[in-house]
C-alpha cells in the first residue's frame, strides 16, 4: 500500500473513531439528563401476579407494561402435528392417558373381545376356545387381593352414577381419588362400597361446583339418602375436605332450563336470591329449596307463571317448602300480594 493511501485511510479511520466516541458520550448525556438507566427497569419480583398473563406462545406477560417476563418455555406436546382424527391415530405413539377412575389407572393391557388375528381374520375353534381361557385369567389376575377388588367395584359404580347424572370426566376423577384416599385412610371398614362411592360423588361435586342435590344423587344410587349424608359427612370430616355451603344460584339455570323460562326469569331469580342472602334468609335453609321458591316468585313477577307443583317436581322438594321460603322472600323484598 502507498503512503499517501496509508495516511488516508488512518484519518478516515480516526475520524470514524471520534464520530462514535462524540455519539456514546450524548446518548450518556442525555441518559443522565432524562434519568433514564437501569435503576428505572422493573423489578419481577416486584410485579403484581394478577398482572401476569400467558400468552399463546406460552410468554408470561406483565399486561400493564408489556414486559416479557419468562420467554423461555417447554413444549410438552408431541414432535409431530396432525390436523383430523385418523392422522392423530396412526401418528401417536402412546396409549391412553392414565386415569384415577380405573383401578390399575388404565395400565394394563386387555386381550381384545373379537376373535380374529391381526389381519382380520377368523381364528379357528380351537384358537377360539383358548382365547377365551386368557381372557378370563387376564381378568382375574388384574386384580390381586381384595382391596383392589373393592376398588375395582366402587369406581365401577361411581363412573355409572355419573353417567346417570350426566357429570363431566373432572367430577368422577375427583371422585375415585376421594374414594382412593378413603380406602387407604381404612375408612371403608363397616361401611357398604356403594354407600362410601356415592359419598365421594357428592362430595366431588360439590367440590367442583356441579349442583347436584342428595334426592338427585340417592335416585341414582342403590343407597337410602339418610345413609349417603351420614356418610358424607363422616368421609368430608375424617378426610379433611373443604367443603365452601351451595350457592343457589348454581341451580336456577338448570331448574328453569327444565320448566322452559325466559333469561329474564333467571336474571329476576338470581336477584332476588342475592337480596335475601344479604339480609341472611339463606343460612340454615336448604339451596334447592331456596333456588325453587326465587324461581317461582320471579316466574310470577314476569307473567311466566308456574305452579308450586311444577316447580316442587323439578327441585325435588316439597309444595310446603317452596310456599315457606316464597313467603319469606317476597315479604324481605319488599313486596306484597
Amino acid at each position: 500500500m502507498s503512503g499517501p493511501t496509508r495516511q488516508r485511510d488512518e484519518r478516515e479511520r480516526r475520524q470514524w473513531t471520534g464520530d462514535a466516541r462524540a455519539g456514546e458520550s450524548e446518548t450518556t448525556g442525555a441518559d443522565e439528563r432524562t434519568g433514564e438507566g437501569d435503576e428505572d427497569e422493573l423489578d419481577i419480583d416486584d410485579l403484581d401476579e394478577e398482572d401476569l398473563v400467558r400468552t399463546a406462545d406460552g410468554e408470561l406477560m406483565h399486561e400493564p407494561t408489556g414486559l416479557i417476563v419468562e420467554e423461555d418455555h417447554v413444549d410438552r406436546g408431541p414432535e409431530w402435528r396432525a390436523f383430523n382424527h385418523s392422522e392423530r391415530q396412526e401418528k401417536s405413539r402412546v396409549g391412553a392417558p392414565v386415569t384415577e377412575t380405573m383401578h390399575d389407572k388404565g395400565l394394563t393391557t386387555t386381550i381384545d373381545w373379537k376373535d380374529k388375528d391381526a389381519y382380520g381374520r377368523s381364528i379357528s375353534s380351537e384358537k377360539r376356545s383358548q382365547m377365551h381361557r386368557l381372557r378370563k385369567w387376564q381378568e382375574r389376575i388384574r386384580t390381586k387381593d381384595a382391596g383392589e377388588r373393592n376398588l375395582q367395584f366402587a369406581l365401577s359404580e361411581i363412573d355409572r352414577m355419573a353417567s346417570a347424572l350426566g357429570v363431566p370426566r373432572s367430577v368422577r376423577e375427583v371422585a375415585s381419588v376421594i374414594y382412593r384416599r378413603a380406602l387407604d385412610e381404612d375408612l371403608i371398614r363397616g361401611r357398604s362400597i356403594e354407600g362410601v362411592a356415592t359419598a365421594t360423588l357428592y362430595a366431588a361435586c360439590r367440590k367442583e361446583g356441579i349442583p347436584r342435590s342428595l334426592e338427585e344423587i340417592s335416585e341414582v344410587s342403590r343407597v337410602e339418602r339418610k345413609e349417603i349424608g351420614r356418610t358424607y359427612r363422616y368421609v368430608s370430616q375424617e378426610l379433611g375436605l373443604e367443603m365452601k355451603p351451595v350457592d343457589p344460584k348454581k341451580y336456577v339455570p338448570r331448574f328453569a332450563s327444565e320448566l322452559e323460562l325466559s333469561e329474564e326469569v333467571k336474571s329476576k331469580a338470581n336477584e332476588i336470591i342475592e337480596t335475601t342472602a344479604e339480609q341472611g334468609l339463606l343460612s340454615g335453609k336448604s339451596p334447592t329449596g331456596f333456588a325453587a321458591a326465587a324461581i317461582y316468585a320471579a316466574s310470577l313477577l314476569c307473567n311466566e307463571k308456574k305452579t308450586q307443583r311444577e316447580v316442587a317436581d323439578v327441585a325435588q322438594v316439597t309444595e310446603v317448602t317452596i310456599r315457606n321460603r316464597y313467603q319469606e322472600q317476597i315479604e324481605a323484598m319488599g313486596i306484597h300480594g
